[in-house]
């Protein structure tokens, strides 16, 4: 690694702590697909409340379970963190387009998905140093 892209190795409680902040938001993402894929009737009518077919339903949930995979895997968490953070944008904009005050469930999911894996991930804290 190039000495520019090092930082200063990793505390075990940052460690954990990345590791438990990481752990919310990928829970909420697997109860999330899920949930689609069962397809409750509150499910179907809340995508039909948004606009979506309940074709999509399934797709999304194939999806949301694909990136969450990518996030898990060490290698790729920092690309499953950004294929979430696409997916859970549109989940903020179909909520903020028809005026539902959850639109913030994803934001936070989101914050929270990439302040764990910034605690855990060395690779991460390289390309983003934060310095007091």
């Amino acid at each position: 690694m190039d000495s520019a892209m090092q930082s200063a190795p990793i505390s075990k409680g940052a460690l954990w702590t990345g590791r438990i902040l990481s752990a919310i938001p990928v829970l909420l993402l697997l109860t999330s697909a899920t949930a689609k894929l069962l397809k409750p009737p509150n499910i179907i009518e809340g995508f039909a409340k948004f606009g979506y077919s309940e074709t999509m339903i399934a797709k999304l949930a194939i999806i949301e379970l694909a990136c969450t995979a990518i996030y898990l895997i060490p290698r790729t968490s920092v690309f499953g963190a950004i294929l979430l953070t696409a997916y859970l944008g549109g989940a903020t904009a179909t909520h903020a387009r028809v005026g539902d005050p959850a639109f913030v469930g994803p934001v936070i999911t989101g914050v929270l998905l990439w302040l764990g894996l910034y605690l855990r991930e060395q690779r991460l804290r390289a390309l983003v140093p934060l310095r007091s």
